[in-house]
C-alpha cells in the first residue's frame, strides 16, 4: 500500500507544518483512496488528539467526503513490550 505524512496540533489561525491532516482526511476521496488505516507514531499513549480529533472528528471528516473504511491504530498505551523496551533503556542508562 501507500503512505503519506500529514501533520496535526495546529493551535488556531496560525501557521503550522504541512500539510495539515484534516485537509488530507477530506482529500484522500477524491484522490481514489476510500480506504485508510492512520497511526499517530508522535504519541506513546493515545490522548486527546488521537482518541477525538483523530478517530472521532478526522474519522466523521474522512468518511463524510466518500471514504468507505477508517481504522485508527491504537497507540502503544500500556503494552507490556513497550513498557519492557522503556524499562530496559532506563537499566542500560540510556535515558
Amino acid at each position: 500500500g501507500e503512505y503519506s505524512t500529514s501533520y496535526q496540533s495546529r493551535l488556531g489561525r496560525d501557521p503550522w507544518i504541512e500539510p495539515y491532516t484534516a485537509e488530507r482526511l477530506e482529500q484522500f476521496p477524491g484522490e481514489g483512496k476510500d480506504k485508510l488505516a492512520i497511526v499517530c507514531p508522535a504519541f506513546v499513549s493515545d490522548c486527546l488528539e488521537t482518541l477525538e480529533e483523530i478517530n472521532i472528528e478526522g474519522r466523521e471528516e474522512f468518511l463524510s467526503y466518500g471514504g468507505t473504511s477508517f481504522i485508527s491504530i491504537p497507540c502503544l498505551n500500556d503494552r507490556n513490550d513497550w513498557a519492557q523496551l522503556v524499562a530496559d533503556w532506563i537499566n542500560k542508562g540510556s535515558l
